[in-house]
């Protein structure tokens, strides 16, 4: 009779084909919840977005100062297509504003720190607001919609638009993606929607330092990058 191999010998090669059956289910159940077509999707993004990472490693040197705490993209990130309103209460997304480089800013008028923030911001679009640059700063105060507007009016911030998520689901994107862990939240976007620094907590927007640089995004070329 030919010798039977023994059976913990038996059981030792079926780990790896067991091994392997679960990684394959696992590939496949991936598949069928995001669909391979996904992937493609996301490796396109990417692509799109080597050129903020190459952008943001030219405009590094320029993160210090009052934007010391901005951190430069290292890896290509397309951020989510953000939904918000404008004034007038016409949905908007962040898809509208590609072709510019763009400042996504979340705050609300129950975070402090966002409030003290809102007049440096506006002193940046003051001073770089135009058809290549926007800050666009959505409030995601959730409860009266009077109050944002109030806010603005008051302190007398009239080049910001009056953005707003009462969802609030604008931060739970960014969040998704890891780019939203507190408030206020600011994204520096490329014009093809791609991440060129983050920073979580306010900043001078409206400072040499935060000027200089966001010129720089803006036009490299004309700042020697």
């Amino acid at each position: 009779m030919p010798e039977q191999s023994p059976p913990h010998s038996v059981a030792t090669r079926r780990i790896p084909i067991a091994i392997g059956a679960v990684l394959i289910g696992a590939v496949i159940g991936f598949a069928g919840i995001y669909g391979f077509g996904g992937l493609k999707r996301s490796a396109a993004g990417d692509s799109a977005c080597r050129g903020a990472v190459e952008l943001s490693r030219r405009l590094a040197p320029l993160a210090h100062g009052e934007l010391a705490a901005l951190t430069m993209a290292t890896a290509p990130l397309q951020l989510p297509d953000l939904a918000f309103e404008d004034a007038d209460g016409k949905p908007r997304k962040l898809s509208e504003w590609r072709g510019r480089t763009v400042l996504v800013n979340l705050w609300a008028t129950w975070c402090v720190p966002c409030r003290k923030e809102m007049p440096a911001l506006e002193g940046l679009q003051t001073k770089l607001g135009g058809p290549k640059f926007e800050v666009v700063a959505i409030n995601i105060d959730t409860r009266d919609p009077e109050k944002p507007k109030n806010f603005l009016k008051e302190a007398k911030l009239t080049k910001i638009g009056n953005f707003t998520d009462q969802k609030a689901k604008v931060f739970q994107d960014l969040k998704s993606i890891g780019r939203a862990l507190g408030m206020p939240t600011s994204v520096l976007v490329d014009g093809n929607g791609c991440e060129i620094g983050t920073i979580a907590g306010p900043a001078e927007w409206a400072s040499d330092d935060a000027v200089k640089l966001i010129t720089a995004a803006i036009d490299p070329a004309s700042a020697g990058l």
